[in-house]
């Protein structure tokens, strides 16, 4: 028996889109990080993007369970002494960018390195209903079908 090892010729990318309205971030971000490293696939190959292309829209709708909306805290730092900066995600929903709280918990999820940076690069994320990307014809995915506790009302 042979291992397979894709090979660049082989690999066949796919558009994918999420409706993140009521869905659970973590959950989410979970099934956004395995379709961009491709590992749902059979012929899932470390070394190669297998990947698919994902579109996430209405990523300004998203829930967390329990008190984590106003409890949790990221963190981050200016690079300065003394300068470590911290918000909740309430406050990232409500500001000017709400659709980087999927972004960074996709990124966080996903390895690092230099393949990981290029798989994240095939993730767009969109606040509102609407996205640019009509012409590559997504395939919807129904992230709130998979498990009931996927979704919260």
């Amino acid at each position: 028996m042979k291992t397979y090892s894709a090979k660049p010729s082989d690999i066949e990318k796919k558009w994918i889109l999420i409706d993140a309205e009521n869905l659970v971030v973590g959950r989410l971000a979970a099934v956004i990080a395995t379709r961009l490293r491709g590992k749902h696939l059979p012929t899932f190959t470390p070394h190669m993007d297998t990947g698919d292309h994902v579109i996430v829209i209405n990523a300004d709708k998203v829930k967390f369970t329990g008190k984590k909306l106003s409890d949790k805290k990221y963190y981050r730092h200016t690079g300065y002494p003394g300068g470590i900066k911290e918000t909740t995600p309430e406050k990232v929903l409500e500001g000017k960018f709400p659709e980087r709280l999927v972004e960074m918990a996709v990124k966080r999820m996903l390895p690092r390195g230099p393949m990981a940076r290029k798989q994240f690069s095939n993730l767009k994320v969109y606040a509102g209903s609407e996205h640019p990307h009509v012409a590559q014809s997504p395939e919807v995915l129904d992230v709130a079908s998979m498990n009931t506790k996927n979704v919260r009302a």
